[in-house]
């Protein structure tokens, strides 16, 4: 039996429009409800957990294609990509027992986005028609073709998310 496709929903916006946030409160008020959520959080510039000199990194810079670092109630795995992965890509190869993946960033994907636009960071939005936008939050209303949510009424944006993705899910 084939397991269904955990949804996507992207959280988008400029830098320090407060995307982080919203997650946070989001994973929450999902996780209240009894959803798994699970997150993918794009940057563009890299990263890297791993520091020199540790067990790890010696690992992983004498040639192993892979390295998992474990420990009582968590574990990490650090793997060098062929490229950047699709939002897709990185839910079926890394994701398990989630409800839904609320990703960071990815602002030129085709999965359903909510973006966040603050007053103190007004630019232009990130959206527009054909990007699969179907909310927009932030601190002051904007005229859209989507509704518009208070930046911090996260039950709000969790009854959008819930009614749109998380229908007929069993919630632990």
């Amino acid at each position: 039996m084939i397991a269904p496709m955990v949804p996507i929903v992207s959280i988008v916006g400029k830098s320090n429009s407060g995307k982080t946030t919203l997650i946070e409160k989001l994973i929450a008020e999902l996780g209240q409800r009894g959803y798994r959520v699970a997150t993918i959080k794009h940057n563009l510039h890299g990263f890297d957990i791993d520091r020199e000199g540790k067990d790890s990194w010696r690992h992983k810079h004498a040639g192993a294609v892979a390295v998992v670092v474990a420990s009582p109630g968590r574990a990490a795995l650090i793997e060098d990509t062929p490229g950047d992965y699709s939002l897709v890509e990185l839910r079926d190869r890394y994701i398990r027992d989630a409800d839904i993946v609320i990703a960071e960033g990815f602002k030129k994907n085709p999965h359903p986005k909510i973006e966040v636009c603050r007053t103190e960071r007004r630019a232009e939005r990130l959206c527009g028609a054909g990007d699969n936008l179907i909310a927009l939050t932030g601190d002051r209303p904007l005229a859209a073709e989507v509704p518009w949510f208070d930046w911090n009424d996260a039950p709000a944006i969790a009854d959008l998310i819930e009614a749109r993705f998380l229908a007929g899910k069993v919630r632990t």
